[in-house]
């Protein structure tokens, strides 16, 4: 269905084949279709649904319109709407809305939930604790497989997952955990102790969230248990969370490499002012380190005038330079954020880019130098400089582009940060230098 046609029909108040239209679809086609109408149309489509669907179409808004449109609802739909959220769904749409909204919401739920959203609220964002649920299969020791099934059979509507079953003892210290697929293949009168398996990772509720992401990744689980400081089981992690993560963390290192400071908001759902505060420091930044560009182009002002014709390569050369430092640095934050090198691959990493800038710098080098005798019919001295400056800016920026991100990592900070821009602006000021100190020695200026 598409969105013209949905508001012709409730235009039309044929609410009826409105319902059976968005019943016909998947939770979250109606979450991404009826979002985008306004506001008093949202919450009319919303009251159609049945209860069951409402809840999973929610969680698949964007969590803007969830917060308008509970912010909306009655006391009792918000309550229902809240209570079949799991915990970790409902800790999310909580965390950016205003205290006195979040209080008056929490007021109508029910004890247990209102505790167990209090408590991952006060996790660090970022942190494993904040992005767990806290509705698992848990099963004591002890228990045969008969027991553990009637079990889950009973709580069936409280799990996220499904996958795997984490066994605790009497204080809900982990102890392991038993496959679905054990529990059905063993004999009913088995005791799950006996088929529980170590659990190889687990995760504690002040965990990073990208070293939560990092683990899902390299060891391809789809679900791992979170315990606090004393071991005790207190909620577990999904792998569709952890998608949600690595978007996250991939579109914050592509906002700083571009030189933005990272935001939550989705592009079209950022103000002009509010983008404009992202953007202007950086800017302010590089513009003022710019400057040194400027000063030393000044500074060799009579070289210039000598050779004008020098003038007309400087673009090329810092753009040659810029470009190779920026291929080198998103290759080394690319693997930094893998796990791939660490400091200890420095120099190897070193000995790595300049053989690649020595290939890359002479083929440029090459390829220019034809250029000029060819097209810009220059002297041989003149294109000498131009080609030397070349191959020497492109080993340079290499090594700059490849040396600062694992620095930066060294000392605490993101390596995204020394992408693009930052090295760039490096690069020219240091390309230049090079220029005029190879045309002095050839042209003794």
């Amino acid at each position: 269905m598409e969105l013209e046609t949905l508001q012709e029909l409730l235009e039309q108040k044929k609410r009826s084949e409105v319902k059976k239209l968005l019943l016909e679809m998947n939770e979250y086609d109606i979450a991404s279709l009826i979002e985008d109408l306004p506001e008093d149309q949202l919450i009319q489509v919303f009251r159609l649904l049945p209860k069951n669907i409402a809840s999973d179409v929610f969680v698949n808004m964007d969590d803007e319109v969830q917060r308008n449109l509970i912010s909306s609802l009655t006391k009792e739909e918000a309550k229902t709407i809240i209570e079949d959220m799991f915990t970790d769904d409902a800790a999310d749409l909580f965390e950016e809305m205003p205290a006195v909204m979040v209080t008056r919401l929490l007021s109508n739920v029910d004890k247990s939930t209102r505790a167990d959203i209090n408590r991952l609220l006060k996790y660090p964002d970022d942190s494993a604790g904040a992005l767990m649920a806290m509705e698992y299969i848990h099963l004591k020791k002890g228990l045969t497989i008969e027991q553990s099934i009637a079990r889950i059979r009973k709580q069936k509507e409280d799990f996220v997952s499904y996958d795997s079953c984490f066994i605790t003892d009497n204080s809900r210290t982990l102890l392991g955990y038993v496959t679905v697929k054990e529990l059905i293949i063993n004999e009913p009168d088995t005791l799950i102790d006996d088929i529980m398996e170590e659990c190889e990772h687990v995760l504690t509720t002040q965990m990073d969230q990208e070293e939560v992401a990092n683990i899902f990744q390299d060891y391809d689980y789809s679900t791992l248990p979170v315990v606090d400081s004393e071991g005790r089981l207190v909620g577990i992690i999904t792998v569709d969370d952890v998608i949600d993560i690595m978007e996250a963390e991939a579109t914050e290192d592509i906002e700083k490499m571009a030189a933005i400071t990272p935001t939550d908001k989705p592009y079209m759902k950022t103000g002009v002012f509010e983008t404009w505060k992202k953007r202007i420091p950086w800017l302010l930044l590089l513009m003022i380190s710019a400057t040194f560009t400027g000063s030393i182009i000044t500074h060799f002002e009579k070289a210039l005038a000598t050779y004008v014709v020098l003038t007309s390569f400087i673009p090329m050369l810092m753009d040659s330079g810029g470009n190779a430092g920026s291929q080198a640095s998103v290759s080394v934050i690319r693997s930094l954020s893998l796990d791939e090198i660490e400091f200890s691959d420095t120099f190897k990493v070193i000995w790595k880019e300049i053989r690649v800038a020595l290939l890359c710098g002479i083929t440029l080098a090459i390829a220019n130098f034809a250029k000029l005798m060819i097209i810009d019919h220059v002297t041989m001295t003149i294109a000498a400089v131009v080609c030397s400056t070349l191959l020497m800016t492109i080993i340079f920026a290499k090594f700059v582009g490849c040396t600062l991100p694992i620095l930066a990592k060294k000392v605490g900070f993101d390596p995204a940060v020394m992408a693009s821009p930052f090295i760039t602006t490096i690069v020219d000021a240091c390309s230049l230098l090079i220029y005029f100190k190879i045309a002095g020695m050839l042209l003794g200026i």
